[in-house]
Formats: structure tokens, sequence, C-alpha cells
């Protein structure tokens, strides 16, 4: 029987610095040397960088759109999933991920990892929130140092069946 396809979603902002969007491209390329598929929202910024990054080196990426149009995407997303749904789509981008990388972002990244955590499925952050809760500070968002730590600390959490 063939091995399980693993699928990290990559998460983050829309409007990001170009110091992110290296970062970002750096997470989708160690996605794709690690041979996984990456899934995200599809659109620009991080989820843009993650996508080429991953392309370049090879890899498969799949972006789950919030309107009704396939040209919605980036250039980078091999295979878009229109939802015509919104934001409601990032419960798909979360659901379908074995783990989650987040990096930078605003309101929309939060809801992803807030949906996240509650599915169980583990979030590694670089450059992302921070939780508290009743004043004592939330262990579940995963640092990473860089991009090759994002994605290594993702495949042993799925290796592992967390």
């Amino acid at each position: 029987m063939p091995k399980e396809l693993i699928f990290i979603g990559v998460i983050g902002g829309s409007d990001v610095p170009k110091a992110t969007y290296r970062l970002a491209e750096e997470v989708g390329r160690e996605i794709a040397h690690r041979g996984a598929a990456l899934i995200c929202g599809g659109m620009r910024g991080v989820m843009e960088a993650a996508c080429k990054g991953a392309s370049e080196a090879g890899g498969l990426t799949i972006g789950i759109l919030p309107g009704d149009s396939r040209g919605q995407a980036n250039r980078y997303v091999k295979i878009p999933i229109v939802t015509g749904i919104g934001y409601a789509r990032n419960v798909a981008v979360v659901k379908s991920s074995h783990a989650i990388i987040a990096i930078d972002g605003s309101y929309g990244t939060l809801t992803e990892i807030g949906y996240a955590l509650q599915s169980g499925i583990p979030v590694i952050g670089l450059g992302t929130w921070s939780l508290t809760n009743k004043g004592k500070k939330d262990k579940n968002i995963i640092a990473a140092k860089n991009a090759k730590d994002a994605v290594n600390k993702a495949m042993k959490l799925i290796e592992n069946g967390r």
C-alpha cells in the first residue's frame, strides 16, 4: 500500500514585507523537499510565497479559494479549489492539513490557528500570534526558529501522530 500523502497547511498575511515573503518561500521549499503537499488559501502574500517556493522545488500546491473563480489563485497554485464561501474556506484549509505552519498574519490567520488548535491539529509558528489564557501563556503554538525548523517540527508531529 502506498504511503499516505502528507498535507501541510501554510497560513499567514496577505500583505507582508519582503523578509516575510522570503521566509514563506523557504517554508514552501522545505515542504516540497520533504515530499509533502502544501495547502493554503491560494491568494497573495504568505500564501503566494509558500506556493512559489514549493512549486519551484517541484512540490504540489493546493489553494482553497474564497471566491467563485480559479483565476483568483496565485500563479503558483497547481490545484485551485473554488469554494465561493469567503473566509469560511479557512476551515477547509485547516481541516485538510495534518499540521499548520503560521507565518505572520492578522485576524484571518488567528481564526485558522483557533480552528486548528480546537481540532487537535498542531500549529507551528514563525513570527505569528502568541496566546494567553486566563493570564497564563498558552504554549500550543509551537515556536520555530526558521523555515527548516518549522517543517521539521511539523513532520515530526505528524509522524508521531499528534
